[in-house]
């Protein structure tokens, strides 16, 4: 008897454990076995092609889109561990917001030497988060699954994650998009939203999406005042606007 619920308690512990990895947030998403050439091949990618980042935070999810005959489409998915705050910018140096916004991401914004094992700067504050006079440093997507106000992804989802930015960069990208929403930016989501206090950012930053999911290419961002601004390739720049760019 006595084994037999020794046995039953290590059942529960190992059901325990898998429940545990298997959740999105605050927890330790896993990288499948699979190399990342063997799974990008299988949807028609290679690590240098150009990269796009989408990050969601109510889904806690971080995509990576690839460009392919001129328009970009999702390569990997992957959840992120932990990030802090709540839905919302980030406003200043200490409030342990992670940020929403357009970000650019150059090889100087790289740190293979980073604590959190592999990580790279998103660029906050960007030119739109200057005019509205927001604060912040060292804000990265990074390693480990801790964070005060940046996107932590474990050091196994990093790694993959940083090879494909870094090989991007490599390739002659100039700079790798990243762009963070609150939550999909679904009519549905936002109408949900309607009576929360940065409901008009969120409208917003849902113009970038939606040109986005026109063109099938990332808008550039400006800083227009109290809004961003944006432009498709071969548009102008918005008169009277400052371009988000990396550092």
């Amino acid at each position: 008897m006595k084994r037999h619920l020794l046995a039953l308690a290590a059942m529960a512990v190992l059901a325990a454990a898998l429940i545990y990895l298997v959740r999105p947030t605050g927890m330790l998403p896993q990288v499948t076995p699979m190399p990342l050439a063997e799974r990008l091949a299988q949807g028609g990618f290679a690590a240098g092609q150009p990269v796009y980042l989408r990050i969601f935070k109510e889904e806690s999810s971080l995509e990576v889109w690839m460009e392919r005959n001129g328009r970009f489409e999702r390569a990997l998915t992957y959840p992120v561990c932990a990030w802090s705050g709540s839905l919302g910018p980030k406003l200043r140096e200490g409030d342990g917001q992670s940020p929403e916004g357009f970000y650019l991401v150059s090889k100087r914004q790289l740190k293979p030497d980073s604590s959190y094992h592999r990580a790279f700067n998103i660029g906050f504050p960007n030119a739109f988060d200057r005019a509205q006079g927001r604060t912040g440093s060292f804000l990265m997507v990074h390693g480990a699954c801790v964070s005060i106000g940046c996107y932590a992804m474990t050091d196994a989802v990093i790694e993959e994650i940083y090879t494909l930015v870094e090989q991007a960069l490599a390739n002659g990208q100039e700079a790798v998009p990243v762009h963070i929403f609150p939550f999909r930016m679904t009519e549905e989501r936002l109408a949900a939203a309607s009576g929360e206090p940065w409901y008009g950012f969120w409208r917003n930053l849902a113009e970038g999406d939606r040109l986005f999911q026109a063109t099938g290419q990332p808008p550039r961002a400006y800083a227009c005042g109290s809004r961003y601004g944006f432009a498709t390739a071969g548009e102008p720049s918005p008169p009277d606007c400052t371009p988000v760019r990396p550092w």
